[in-house]
């Protein structure tokens, strides 16, 4: 799977999780480059606490869009650090 953002390749792996329809990259997978730690955080009831990353591309931001659980509830192990996307990030084979 293939992370894309402003024509870029932002994270790559063929071991995603797939979650509610989110694929959760490695975090080894992700080029670090592009992601900048958010002040932002939400919750879900059975994951936990979720921290955000805002991507930049060429000197374009998208706030917020990538997500990831540095600590997760039992049932949510298997995506510990792993980080997911959206706000217009296209993921594809």
């Amino acid at each position: 799977m293939k992370a894309i953002w402003n024509d870029k390749i932002i994270a790559e792996s063929d071991q995603t999780v797939v979650i509610e329809n989110n694929h959760y990259f490695p975090p080894t997978s992700i080029k670090s480059e592009f992601f900048k730690p958010s002040d932002t955080h939400t919750t879900c009831p059975w994951k936990g606490e979720a921290s955000y990353y805002t991507i930049e591309v060429d000197g374009k931001q998208n706030p917020d869009a990538a997500w990831y659980y540095p600590k997760t509830l039992e049932r949510a192990q298997s995506i510990k650090d792993h980080v997911a996307f959206w706000r217009g990030v296209e993921v594809i084979k």
